[in-house]
C-alpha cells in the first residue's frame, strides 16, 4: 500500500467512525469461508456494517477522530473486524446468537454512545443495553400508566355508582 492509499483508507475509516455512534471491534479469525459468509449475511440483515481493517490504519483513524476512544486502540492486536451499527445492542446480540454455532467472533471492545467496553466479558452487558427507541417506548408507557389507571378507576367507579343508585331507586 502506498502512502496515498493509506491516507485515503485512514480518511475513509475516520469518516465511518465519525458517522457511527456504535462501534464494535471483534476477532473473527479462524472462521472458515462458509461461516464468515454466514456472519456477513447476518450482519447485512441486521443492518450492521462489517469490515476487516488493518490495526495500524484503524489506530491512526481513532487518533485523528474527534471522539475519545480511551483504551480501545490498545486492543488492536491480531485480526480485527470493525462492526458499525445504528443500534447500540444489535452487534452484541448478533455475536451472542452467532456463538451458538461457533466459538467466534470474540468481542475485543466496543464504543457505544461514548461509553467504552473492553473485553469479551462485557458481551452480556452490551446485549442488555436498550436502544433509543426502546427507551422512548418505555418512558411513554410509564407516563401513560397513571393516566390509564385514573381513567379505568373513573369508568369502573362510575359503573358501580350508577349500579348503587339504580338499586337504591328500585327499593
Amino acid at each position: 500500500m502506498t502512502r496515498e492509499e493509506k491516507a485515503i483508507a485512514i480518511k475513509d475509516i475516520t469518516a465511518q467512525l465519525a458517522d457511527s455512534s456504535t462501534i464494535y471491534l471483534a476477532d473473527i479469525s479462524d472462521l472458515d469461508a462458509g461461516t464468515t459468509s454466514d456472519l456477513r449475511r447476518a450482519c447485512f440483515k441486521a443492518n450492521i456494517k462489517l469490515s476487516v481493517v488493518k490495526n495500524t490504519l484503524l489506530a491512526k483513524a481513532m487518533e485523528t477522530s474527534e471522539k475519545d476512544f480511551g483504551e480501545l486502540p490498545e486492543v488492536l492486536k491480531g485480526n480485527t473486524s470493525l462492526m458499525l451499527s445504528e443500534t447500540g445492542n444489535a452487534p452484541a446480540k448478533l455475536i451472542k446468537a452467532f456463538r451458538k454455532k461457533s466459538e467466534k467472533p470474540l468481542l475485543k471492545g466496543a464504543f457505544v454512545e461514548e461509553a467504552i467496553y473492553i473485553g469479551d466479558e462485557n458481551l452480556d452487558t452490551l446485549v442488555s443495553i436498550k436502544s433509543k427507541e426502546e427507551m422512548i417506548g418505555e418512558i411513554i408507557g410509564l407516563l401513560q400508566s397513571p393516566a390509564k389507571n385514573v381513567i379505568s378507576g373513573l369508568k369502573s367507579g362510575g359503573g358501580k355508582l350508577a349500579g348503587i343508585l339504580k338499586t337504591l331507586s328500585e327499593r
